[in-house]
């Protein structure tokens, strides 16, 4: 924390739109994006697969970024950066049509009804998401709360700015090919909950 994250950390502070690709003097082909990366495990796997990506990750909790940081200095990774905050914050700093890909892995579902403003995928994070997205651009979600998942299919289909990118409802009840799991999708599976899995391209 002391010597690897300020190396890492994105700051927002004076910065009006942050371009993602200055981020990485190395020079990379995307940006992709993970809001809330928990432990890391799903971050840390792209970003040892795909080094021609950077990958910023989002999460305001200590111990997750801890985690992350134990896991790029085991990897040996060049390619992750960490904005050590809200996710809807950096959001709001990102240059328009910056980000190549998205994920947003089993956010916090606020089941109770007067909470649902506390969501992540209101109306306002989403018109975000799309206007820092490029066109073609994917985001993915993934919960294993149905009730979630529907409020979030709905909020994200009345935006009109994303394809949902489904035939059927194997679509979205397997994960994608090249899908790295998380601990937390893990304990659902052992506790017997079903994860649902959505993938969605941003329009023009």
């Amino acid at each position: 924390m002391a010597s690897l994250l300020p190396r890492l950390r994105i700051s927002t502070e004076d910065q009006g739109k942050l371009q993602p690709h200055d981020l990485f003097p190395q020079g990379v082909l995307k940006v992709w994006l993970e809001i809330g990366f928990g432990g890391g495990e799903h971050l840390v796997s792209l970003a040892a697969r795909s080094p021609e990506v950077g990958f910023i990750g989002a999460e305001p909790f200590v111990n997750g970024i801890a985690k992350l940081l134990v896991a790029i200095e085991d990897e040996h990774l060049a390619n992750v950066r960490i904005f050590d905050g809200d996710g809807r914050l950096l959001l709001e700093c990102l240059e328009n049509e910056s980000i190549d890909r998205l994920f947003i892995l089993y956010p916090d579902p606020w089941p109770k009804r007067r909470h649902e403003r506390r969501r992540l995928l209101n109306s306002h994070t989403i018109a975000e998401i799309y206007r820092v997205m490029k066109p073609g651009g994917e985001m993915h979600l993934a919960s294993d709360s149905a009730d979630y998942i529907g409020w979030s299919l709905r909020n994200i289909l009345a935006h009109g700015g994303f394809d949902w990118q489904t035939e059927g409802p194997s679509d979205w009840r397997r994960p994608p090919e090249d899908w790295c799991p998380t601990r937390y999708e893990a304990k659902a599976l052992d506790e017997g909950r079903r994860p649902i899995y959505l993938r969605f391209s941003r329009l023009a």
